[in-house]
């Protein structure tokens, strides 16, 4: 084990929300945190149908307090990763708007490397599409949302894949600024083009 991995526990758990609320940078986690905390999480829950499957005295005093420790260890992780989640899309906004998205942004775990990557090129894109245009005097361009289409069983629309993801891959704006995922590895999905290259490009999906 490196130096600069640490062991998942409750304690653990809540120092880095500690440190994360406290601290206005993104603080540094191991490049497989979130691999090792759903290993994490599913130990936890093996415990708990382990404990569901007992006959004791006991049983429902240890299934209550498992159960009461798995919601807490979710609430810290979905706090966590929201106060990560705004931390980079601040950064994103920052560097968009100085044009400076090839800095390299420190302590972005991978699957936060592809977020952050995702959302850059969406506000790009938008403010080309809108503040761009109308400084060179033309007006925005407006993409329309068709009606969707009666499509046959082995035809794809031209500008959708289908995918399967050989890697977990959290909640992210596309740059269509639409929110995708999460995905766990082997799901499979029809994703716009745009959004597919650069998961494949990541190496976090296939295509079908």
């Amino acid at each position: 084990m490196a130096e600069t991995d640490i062991m998942i526990t409750f304690e653990t758990l809540y120092d880095l929300l500690r440190r994360e609320k406290t601290r206005q940078e993104i603080q540094k986690l191991d490049e497989n945190f979130y691999k090792d905390l759903a290993k994490y999480i599913s130990e936890k829950k093996d415990i708990l149908e382990s404990q569901k499957q007992k006959e004791s005295v006991f049983t429902q005093q240890e299934i209550k307090k498992t159960q009461n420790q798995i919601d807490s260890i979710l609430k810290i992780i979905r706090e966590l990763y929201e106060i990560r989640e705004n931390k980079i899309i601040q950064v994103a906004l920052i560097n968009s708007r100085t044009k400076s998205e090839n800095e390299t942004v420190t302590n972005l775990v991978p699957e936060e490397e592809d977020f952050y990557k995702l959302v850059i090129q969406g506000l790009n894109q938008f403010r080309s599409n809108i503040l761009h245009s109308v400084q060179n005097s033309n007006p925005p361009t407006i993409i329309k949302k068709e009606e969707p289409k009666d499509i046959k069983r082995d035809e794809k629309p031209q500008n959708i894949k289908f995918i399967r993801f050989i890697e977990t891959v959290p909640k992210f704006v596309g740059s269509d600024l639409q929110v995708y995922g999460p995905f766990e590895k082997e799901d499979v999905a029809n994703l716009p083009i745009n959004v597919v290259t650069l998961l494949i490009k990541n190496n976090r999906a296939e295509e079908i």
